[in-house]
């Protein structure tokens, strides 16, 4: 009797670890936005594609996959009002030309910074009205794909010009100083605010009412995406459920790009990228700050993301 007690207690916390995998409701497709490496190699190998390689010239010129062209950070960010903000539609239709992407051009996306500028440059083309079913991140990044057999080289590939043409932003996907401060000032029970800067940053500052999770929850130690199914339980137990509008930030917003192609894969919708983020945050002495340690944070080591 103790022993078949024993083993219905276990059976029952097997059931409360696992059951919920199944029980959230996801108002999108889930999987689409995320590739492995070994995936995006066969994908390569088949298909009619472009790689893009997102890290900065130097480093992309010292080692990049067989055939990559490199749109970097700078290709599609802006430094001002405040460092990394979304660069206009002109500067991102002449990076995406002068690199062979035209409107219909399938791409796949990796860098070696933890998926952070490869989501920015994802997040970026989704706001101008790319397809997501045509454009993934490679999970990973470069090491990922030199792991998974893909070719790395110095070796610059031949470019051929194409058109991109920009019709239209959504801006449905950008929160703006205004919307994180009417909801840090009249908290509404359907939005949340996401803060996914380290702990050090964060104990330094946080706009008020800010959930903080950490965007390096969403990977392992090999700088790969963990499974949707995670995703869709790490967020819940967090109070970040698919129902809520998420508003998500970081110091300048790069960081807070990857966590958003993290829910987005998971099947969120309801999501936007507060483009100021931090930075412009922290730099009013009008907003309201939530202090627990003193000065508002500088920007960290992290690329200043």
């Amino acid at each position: 009797m103790k022993k078949l007690k024993i083993f219905l207690a276990f059976l029952f916390a097997l059931v409360i670890l696992t059951g919920c995998e199944a029980d959230i409701s996801v108002p999108g497709e889930t999987g689409q936005d995320i590739i492995t490496a070994k995936k995006a190699l066969k994908i390569i190998a088949d298909e009619n594609v472009i790689v893009i390689d997102t890290q900065k010239s130097r480093a992309y010129k010292d080692q990049h996959l067989r055939g990559a062209v490199n749109i970097g950070r700078n290709d599609v960010t802006v430094l001002g009002p405040f460092p990394n903000m979304l660069a206009p539609a002109s500067k991102v239709e002449k990076s995406l030309g002068e690199n062979g992407v035209s409107n219909a051009t399938k791409i796949l996306i990796y860098d070696n910074n933890n998926n952070m500028d490869a989501a920015r440059l994802w997040w970026t083309l989704l706001v101008y009205g790319h397809s997501p079913t045509q454009m993934q991140v490679i999970s990973g990044g470069l090491q990922a794909l030199q792991e998974a057999g893909g070719e790395i080289t110095d070796r610059l590939p031949e470019i051929t010009a194409a058109e991109y043409k920009i019709e239209s932003k959504n801006t449905e996907l950008i929160a703006d100083k205004a919307e994180v401060l009417a909801q840090a000032n009249n908290p509404q029970e359907n939005v949340a605010i996401l803060d996914v800067r380290t702990q050090a940053e964060v104990s330094q500052g946080i706009v008020p009412g800010a959930i903080h999770l950490n965007y390096v929850e969403n990977i392992n130690d090999k700088g790969e995406y963990y499974p949707v199914s995670y995703m869709q339980r790490l967020y819940p137990d967090h109070n970040l459920t698919p129902d809520k509008t998420i508003i998500m930030y970081c110091q300048t917003s790069i960081r807070a790009a990857q966590t958003f192609l993290a829910l987005h894969n998971a099947g969120y919708r309801d999501l936007k990228l507060y483009d100021g983020a931090w930075i412009e945050w922290s730099s009013d002495s009008s907003t309201p700050k939530a202090m627990p340690s003193g000065a508002p944070a500088a920007a960290t080591k992290q690329d200043a993301s």
